[in-house]
């Protein structure tokens, strides 16, 4: 499980944490709450590409749907396959569901600490 403290954010929700140089993501607390009870999330296979910037999946909500947007470029190397059979473990705790584990990063969006995203979340 991660600590929210230490993850890096996005603008459009998404947070980030490596493992060594694997880059892990997923939504944050803020924006599963937001979006209300989770049904169902999209997730790209093992092996595509992802572009800083550009959506890899989505999720659905009980109120929408959104685009999970990558903080960094480069190649899927796992998925976490639980969040497929139940979207609502990223509603129990969102740092603890990522989506998806990236190699070779070659690439990385404007991210901002814990502290920056909260007075960042605190203006919408």
């Amino acid at each position: 499980m991660f600590d929210p403290k230490e993850l890096k954010y996005t603008r459009d929700d998404e947070w980030l944490a490596y493992e060594g140089d694997i880059a892990v993501i997923g939504i944050s607390d803020y924006a599963q709450h937001e979006l209300g009870d989770l049904v169902f999330v999209n997730l790209p296979e093992v092996g595509d590409e992802v572009v800083s910037g550009e959506a890899f999946g989505d999720v659905e909500s009980v109120k929408a749907v959104a685009d999970v947007i990558s903080p960094v470029t480069g190649i899927v190397e796992e998925i976490n396959e639980d969040l497929l059979d139940d979207a609502a473990l990223i509603n129990e705790d969102a740092y603890a569901a990522w989506f998806i584990k990236v190699k070779e990063v070659s690439a990385t969006e404007e991210l901002m600490t814990a502290d920056e995203y909260n007075d960042y979340c605190a203006t919408r």
